[in-house]
């Protein structure tokens, strides 16, 4: 069955099919009686990036840009470990970061990166690959 994101909001309810846990369980078994009984980690409770890009296209068909914008970042940051988005959400608190005139060095690290993925440099794991 197709994806229709105008048709299949909400996921959870019209299209439990698409919605998957990081460890790849059915939506319908992510219960809290699991949790309690052990059988299920705390970590299968968050979204995947495949759910929030399929969120970010509903709402995109809504006319929502700015959220759907929102919703492709927060699929991107899934493959980020926690304590590093614990990192950049301090840093991003206001007063809590200084600018260290390093314009120069900016662009070198953002050259870099892109001079290192074009050439299939980058490390394979998951921090070096969010460079």
């Amino acid at each position: 069955m197709v994806f229709d994101a105008a048709g299949d909001y909400p996921l959870g309810t019209r299209r439990p099919d698409l919605v998957r846990t990081p460890g790849g369980l059915a939506l319908a078994e992510l219960t809290l009686d699991a949790l309690r009984a052990g059988s299920l980690d705390a970590s299968e409770m968050r979204a995947t990036a495949e759910t929030l890009r399929l969120q970010g296209e509903v709402a995109r068909a809504a006319g929502r840009s700015e959220l759907a914008a929102n919703l492709d970042r927060a699929a991107e940051l899934t493959a980020v470990p926690d304590e590093v988005i614990l990192e950049i959400y301090t840093g991003l608190r206001p007063h809590r970061s200084t600018s260290v005139g390093a314009r120069l060095n900016a662009a070198f690290v953002r050259e870099a990166k892109e001079v290192y993925s074009r050439r299939n440099l980058l490390g394979s794991d998951e921090r070096a690959a969010q460079v």
